[in-house]
């Protein structure tokens, strides 16, 4: 598996390599224990090493690679980090969906119905990466729709995390069948007829409930030794 091209528009070559090792690392192509060469990553990548030490700078702040004089060492992402990492997820977005309640929404309401058919077409024609694609931008217009720098602030710190596990679990809730992943689809809808609703409370039961769902889901799909 390969980070999509699509969604590394505008990086920098650091950002590039980080996104390429990020999703490795994740998904146990690069087993923890590992040993990661600035030159042999530099090599792979046709870079120089000025690139990758941005990219193993990014991930050691993300918790998945330890910087040692001898290189970096992989320490991949274990099944309580990826609950964490999901508490997180839930912390911003459960607060972001809260500020929006009582508000007049219709123009991000239809940016999220937008999203959801899309997923429902990628469905349609097999296509993995456009339905993680629209799955991470529903929920990240709802946290940019609120307006709160520091909340974008944090989000912005698990944002390229949050991408790669998404791709990974969707790629893997795909061998489900189509079937299942309509009913991933249809779920955000519970999302957009809270926020319509307006009521703090509905909101709040909604984002409750949608997460513990998810939360199961994505435990079930990573990869964790």
């Amino acid at each position: 598996m390969q980070f999509p091209k699509a969604w590394l528009q505008g990086v920098s070559l650091g950002e590039y390599i980080a996104c390429e090792l990020r999703l490795q690392i994740i998904n146990e192509t690069i087993p923890r224990g590992e040993i990661l060469s600035e030159n042999r990553i530099a090599g792979e990548f046709g870079a120089s090493r000025s690139p990758v030490r941005e990219a193993l700078r990014t991930l050691s702040t993300e918790g998945l690679i330890r910087l040692e004089r001898m290189g970096a060492v992989v320490l991949g992402l274990n099944l309580q980090e990826v609950e964490e990492l999901y508490d997180v997820r839930y912390l911003i977005e459960s607060f972001a969906q809260s500020r929006l309640a009582g508000q007049q929404q219709e123009s991000l309401l239809s940016r999220l119905e937008q999203s959801i058919d899309k997923m429902k077409l990628a469905v349609k024609y097999g296509d993995v990466v456009e339905f993680a694609l629209q799955d991470f931008t529903f929920h990240e217009s709802i946290i940019l729709e609120a307006h709160h720098t520091r909340i974008l602030h944090l989000w912005n710190s698990i944002r390229q995390m949050v991408m790669t596990v998404m791709l990974i679990t969707n790629q893997r809730s795909f061998q489900a069948g189509a079937e299942h992943m309509n009913w991933v689809a249809e779920k955000h809808h519970t999302i957009v007829q809270a926020l319509r609703s307006g009521d703090a409370e509905v909101i709040r039961r909604t984002v409750e409930t949608y997460f513990a769902d998810s939360a199961e889901t994505l435990v079930r799909s990573l990869p964790h030794s």
